[in-house]
């Protein structure tokens, strides 16, 4: 299996090694992306060993929250033997749970079990009914990057060489 596996590669309830590594590159990215921010902006530690201690403080839970959705998804889908929207939510709560476990506090695992188990069904859904629940961004804002491209103003210019008749 390839770093270029993603999730819907093969149907629910296969290559769950697969699902693993298309999931865990997204968290890992996520956690390095977030740890950094954390680093630099936030707790600005001071020496290799607490700087590396911060990194792994943030990206080892998201790693094992995407784990755990996965794992999660599989195994309801095995054990269940259907592909509908709940192997997610039971996913997205093996999830929370991950994420309580690293808060310390049962509560906020429940709030985030429920908060990924809507954006999971909805994933689901959107994956089941053919439409996009992030739609790639087609256009890019306008820039000036060539001004004589755009027009940027208010009214539009009057035509030229007319007169009034008299």
């Amino acid at each position: 299996m390839s770093l270029k596996a993603n999730y819907y590669d093969q149907p629910e309830g296969e290559d769950l090694f697969g699902k693993m590594i298309a999931t865990n590159k997204y968290a890992l990215a996520g956690g390095l992306g977030w740890s950094t921010v954390e680093v630099m902006m936030v707790s600005k530690p001071k020496g290799y060993l607490p700087t590396v201690a911060r990194y792994m403080y943030f990206t080892g839970p998201f790693v094992g929250m995407a784990s755990a959705f996965t794992v999660g998804a599989y195994a309801a889908n095995k054990l269940r033997g259907r592909d509908d929207g709940w192997n997610y939510v039971a996913g997205a709560f093996a999830a929370g749970g991950v994420y309580g476990a690293w808060k310390r506090n049962v509560v906020s695992g429940l709030v985030a079990g429920l908060i990924f188990s809507v954006a999971g069904a909805l994933k689901k859904q959107s994956v089941d009914e053919g439409w996009e629940f992030f739609p790639e961004v087609k256009h890019h804002a306008v820039s000036a990057a060539n001004p004589n491209r755009y027009d940027f103003t208010l009214t539009q210019e009057r035509e030229r060489g007319w007169t009034t008749g008299k």
